[in-house]
């Protein structure tokens, strides 16, 4: 077993859950999380539309895609 050691974004976001005084707030630092994450991905997803690499036509191919893990038989 190896032991990594975290780097300061991953002390700083344990250190934040370990204050959180109750659901409420764990909740309300999930939510920040959530909105930084999605706001990343808004800003990546924009830069590949503006760059030709994701259009609309790659957007209907993939609503069309089966991503989900196929059941056993």
């Amino acid at each position: 077993m190896s032991v990594e050691t975290m780097s300061a974004s991953q002390m700083m976001i344990l250190e934040s859950f370990a204050g959180a005084q109750d659901e409420q707030e764990l909740n309300a630092l999930m939510d920040v999380l959530r909105n930084f994450y999605a706001t990343r991905l808004e800003a990546e997803m924009q830069r590949l539309w503006d760059d030709g690499t994701f259009d609309q036509n790659t957007l209907n191919q993939l609503c069309q895609e089966h991503l989900r893990t196929p059941y056993r038989k």
